[in-house]
Order: C-alpha cells, then structure tokens, then sequence
C-alpha cells in the first residue's frame, strides 16, 4: 500500500469517525440490553434528542465562522423562565414566538460585543453565560418554576406517528439545511469561516455575518429550551447548565470544524443523536450516573482530537494539490 493510499484510508476513517462510533455502540448496548434495540427506544433517543440537535444547529452556524457561544444553556434557561413564569394558559405558538424573541435579544448582545467592541468569543459568551443565568435565577426566586399545561401537551402530542419535539426539530433543520446549502448568505458564512480577510476583499460584510450567526444561535437555544421544557415540565436551577458541551460536542462530532469554514447541519444532528444514544444506552444497562459526565467528556475530547487531525490532514492534502497545479 502506498503512502497516498494510507492517507486517503486515515482520511476516510476521519471522516466517518461518528458513523464508525455510532454503530460500535449500538452493538455494545445492543449486547448488553435486549430494550436497546426496540423500535420505542430509538425513537425515544430521537425525541430526546430534538433539544440538543436544535440548539446545535445554532452553534453549527457559530462554529462555521470559527467562533463559540458558551451562553447557550443561560440563554435557554432565562428564555424559558420568563414563558414558564408569565405565560401559563397562553397557546405555545405565543410561547414559542416569545422564547425565540428574548433567545435573538440575548444573542444580539453576545454579537454586539463580539463585533463592536470586539471581545473574543470565548471571553464575551463566558461572562453572558453567569450574567443570564444570574438574570435567571433572580426572576425564578432560586425556585423550580412549573410550565404550564399547554407546553406540557406539546411534549407528549403526536402528529402523523411522530412526537411533536421531533417535527420541532425537524423544521429547525430543514431552515438551516437550505440557508447553508441554497442561499447566497449560507455561502458567505463558509467564506467568512474559511478566510475573513478575502471574505471582506471579495466585498462580504464580514461583521454583518458574525452578528447574524450569534443571533440564529441565540433563537435556536430558545427554541431547543422549550421543546426540553415540554419534557422535563419544570425549569430548576439546573434548567440548561452546561448544555453548551453536549451542544458543542454534537457539531464537531458531525464534522463540523472548531476552526471554521467546513462542516453542516446534517452532520450535527447526527451527532446529537450519538450523544443521546450514550446517555440512554446508559441508563439501559443502570450504569452509575456518576460515569455519565466522564463518558460525554470521553465524547468531547474524542470530538476535538477528530476535528484537529481531520482538519490538520485536510489541509496538507489542499497544500499538495497547489503545489501540483502550480507546477
């Protein structure tokens, strides 16, 4: 076997890696647990994991700019207090509308220092994630606040044999897939991702495109909140802490690259079904839920170690083809 061909298989390893993982689980839990494999528990997994596919989507959008947004579980947590604590009896349409509203003010801000005051990523998204979820706190009362009845019904409400979460997400997904694929806007947030400054030469507002990026993450953490909110009934203190992880995690698992320019929505909702799968194959075999945090931060480092060697060996191969047409 030559050279070439060795990379071009470590490559094709790379790049399949979730898929690869996926089904190493699947017969590991399968083996394990009889009710692993049913029908209802898969699709349990795919309800399970609407919340985390929509908000990843949102961060797949972030990270296609090589940016970050670590405030997303403060966002969803502050968004939805406000529907669980002062729209009880209201239709979940206002709801919704409502949490997706405060979802984009609240990424608006993270875009304004981002942008403006030119803060990085990291830093501004650090500091929003203690102060909306001190906001949070302060309007709950430290108190676990009941949503009402109508968000309730939408979490266990069935529509054409699929839970109403599901066709959530799967809307939230179909938006995003034709934004990135078939827009002129979902092309220049590649462009600003793979390189900002002949982005701007190219005459793309490169500022424009980082400020929208934050906010569609910012709604789609509301979003995903409540669709959590219709299944969990309740938002506690804990309502969305550090829901940014399995959130990341998810969009680089599906490929989608920490260093910006590669990657999409279909990849990241993969991800976030993986990441589902191991909770829930988790809980099948009773494991000690003291693992559970030590698994997703195996999945994590996992995650980062593929997007760094895929990313590294990619841009060898793209180094060796100029040097050949150049030639």
């Amino acid at each position: 076997m030559s050279l070439a061909d060795s990379r071009k298989i470590r490559l094709l390893f790379l790049q399949n890696a979730p898929l690869i993982l996926f089904l190493v689980l699947v017969l590991v839990f399968g083996s394990l647990s009889e009710r692993f494999l049913s029908p209802t528990n898969f699709m349990n997994i795919v309800t399970q994991a609407a919340h985390i596919a929509i908000i990843a989507i949102g961060m797949t959008f972030v990270l296609l700019v090589a940016g970050i947004d670590l405030s997303v579980g403060a966002n969803m947590y502050a968004s939805c207090i406000v529907v669980a604590l002062y729209m009880k009896g209201w239709n979940p349409v206002f709801g919704f509308a409502v949490a997706g509203f405060l979802g984009l003010l609240f990424g608006a801000v993270n875009a304004f220092v981002i942008t403006r005051l030119r803060v990085p990523a990291f830093i501004a998204t650090l500091a929003t994630l203690f102060v909306g979820r001190a906001i949070a706190l302060y309007l709950s009362g430290v108190k676990m606040i009941p949503f009402g009845k109508e968000i309730l019904l939408l979490g266990r409400t069935t529509w054409l044999g699929l839970p109403v979460p599901i066709w959530i997400f799967l809307l939230v997904f179909v938006i995003a897939w034709v934004t990135l694929r078939l827009t002129t806007y979902g092309r220049q947030v590649y462009a600003v991702g793979a390189d900002p400054e002949a982005a701007a030469k190219a005459g793309i507002d490169v500022r424009r495109i980082l400020f929208s990026v934050y906010c569609i993450a910012g709604v789609c953490a509301a979003i995903g909140g409540l669709v959590s909110a219709s299944q969990v009934a309740a938002a506690s203190s804990t309502f969305g802490f550090q829901k940014e992880f399995p959130v990341i995690a998810a969009a680089v698992l599906g490929g989608t690259s920490l260093f910006g320019g590669r990657g999409g929505v279909v990849g990241t909702v993969f991800g976030a079904i993986l990441i589902q799968t191991v909770e829930n194959g988790l809980v099948m075999i009773n494991a000690d839920p003291y693992v559970y945090p030590l698994v997703v931060s195996a999945i994590i480092f996992i995650a980062v170690l593929v997007d760094s060697l895929r990313t590294g060996m990619l841009e060898r191969l793209e180094r060796r083809k100029i040097r050949v047409e150049t030639a």
